[in-house]
């Protein structure tokens, strides 16, 4: 039981070779592009959305923070769509492992408080102690700080590998309830179904709700830092 439950969650290999790389590069093919000078209505659609996204996460941002735009839509398109592939049936999720989550908020972390340190090294060590602290408890907050500071990149893998996985297993476990109860009680398949469905509805919602949290904590970071 617990092999098929998690199985889904293995790194795919193709003739004994770790297929995560082209599953990771696969989602960038799909993105369609226009040769022409009038768009259809499908690629319209997609600059409107970016346009959208881009707009609401940049309002906050100064012409430092908006050199990281295209950073910031990349991502969120990669996430975005990596998440919905993986509710295909017999796909891989690459955002349910947390070495590949860890992988991206680390690196995107580390940018936001290099850019603080590099633009503005007081008003960034400044955040480490507030204002008006007692003096001796002066060393216990900055200790508390630092390593509230360095648990921003965990936390933001551990919200999307949970939130990805959590979601995945719930649909696996109501899906084999859906076809067990399909032999058992044959009028109450219709209603497991209909949850399954509208769980499915849900997990899109998820997916690309996910996509946006993600790309909006790290776009925090960066305002605080710029």
């Amino acid at each position: 039981m617990n092999e098929n439950l998690f199985a889904s969650f293995a790194t795919p290999t193709i003739l004994g070779l770790p297929a995560a790389v082209p599953i990771i590069l696969f989602p960038s093919l799909l993105i369609p592009t226009s040769k022409y000078l009038i768009n259809n209505r499908l690629i319209t659609t997609q600059q409107w959305l970016i346009q959208l996204t881009l707009k609401q996460m940049m309002a906050m941002h100064n012409t430092k923070g908006r050199t990281w735009s295209l950073m910031l839509i990349s991502l969120i398109t990669f996430i975005a769509t990596t998440n919905l592939l993986g509710l295909l049936p017999h796909s891989f999720t690459p955002t349910t492992q947390l070495s590949m989550n860890l992988a991206m908020a680390i690196p995107l972390w580390a940018g936001t408080v290099a850019t603080g340190l590099r633009l503005k090294a007081k008003n960034t060590l400044a955040h480490l102690l507030p204002q008006g602290t007692p003096t001796p408890l002066i060393p216990m907050l900055i200790i508390i700080e630092t390593i509230s500071l360095f648990i921003q990149p965990v936390a933001l893998a551990v919200r999307l590998t949970a939130n990805i996985t959590a979601g995945h297993l719930l649909m696996h476990l109501i899906g084999a309830a859906t076809m067990a109860l399909s032999t058992i009680s044959p009028p109450m398949t219709p209603i497991i179904f209909t949850v399954l469905a509208l769980l499915t509805i849900l997990e899109i919602a998820v997916a690309l709700i996910q996509a946006y949290v993600f790309t909006l904590l790290v776009s925090l970071y960066l305002h605080d830092n710029t």
